[in-house]
């Protein structure tokens, strides 16, 4: 009986502490931050990337194995009204995936496994919908699309996957959404949030053979990612 009066009572607690967190009015940190016209700062981050592969004909998958990417940048925002905002953020990303490839014609694993590393110099042009500021925190959604330049495409390298090269196209256009809580600290507001990337073209670069054992069934290729960025202004 005791142990359910303890609980009970750390319960009641706990939905005093959650109600007051969330609903008492506390004293505002940079009350007049979302008044400014134009407002600066810079993200850091972490990313993964894989490939959306579409086929001539039904086979097996080509495999995508990712690995944790890192994005750094910065952040111009416009003040439309108060409740959105346009965002410019150019960056630079970086990220790796490696792909295994399934056609019976490659026997060795230097053969079927490619590693695509890849340097992008990522442009997002994004609309901000916020709600109300409640407290020291305001949640928000993001919507947009971006340009991005691959710095390591290989689009121009006469070799292909028959001696060793994997190539995609330089330039990718993507659209991106993704949502995020502003929290107006002492100092500065921080901005942690999550954005999925999807890429609108084909990236492939086909092989010279039009019966190459690496890209001959792929009808299109396309990048997907998932950004976590931490944004500070």
């Amino acid at each position: 009986m005791r142990h359910i009066i303890l609980i009970i009572i750390v319960a009641m607690g706990f939905q005093t502490s959650s109600a007051q967190l969330f609903s008492k009015e506390k004293i505002r940190n940079l009350e007049n931050f979302d008044q400014k016209r134009l407002t600066w700062g810079y993200y850091l981050g972490f990313n993964s990337y894989d490939y959306k592969f579409d086929y001539n004909e039904v086979t097996e998958d080509i495999i995508t194995e990712t690995s944790a990417g890192f994005n750094v940048g910065l952040v111009g925002d416009l003040r439309l009204n108060n409740y959105f905002n346009l965002r410019l953020e150019p960056g630079i990303v970086f990220a790796t995936r490696n792909l295994t490839f399934p056609d019976p014609r490659l026997t060795t694993v230097a053969e079927m496994e490619r590693e695509v590393t890849s340097t992008y110099v990522h442009v997002p042009l994004l609309v901000k919908f916020s709600t109300k500021r409640k407290n020291n925190w305001k949640p928000f959604i993001v919507a947009g699309a971006s340009w991005s330049h691959n710095l390591s495409s290989n689009e121009d390298n006469p070799d292909d996957n028959s001696a060793g090269q994997f190539r995609q196209t330089t330039n990718v256009i993507n659209y991106e959404l993704g949502i995020g809580v502003d929290l107006y600290l002492f100092y500065f507001k921080f901005s942690p949030s999550i954005r999925g990337v999807f890429a609108t073209g084909d990236e492939l670069v086909r092989d010279a053979d039009p019966n190459s054992a690496w890209t001959s069934n792929i009808t299109s290729m396309q990048s997907r990612g998932i950004f976590i960025n931490f944004t500070f202004q």
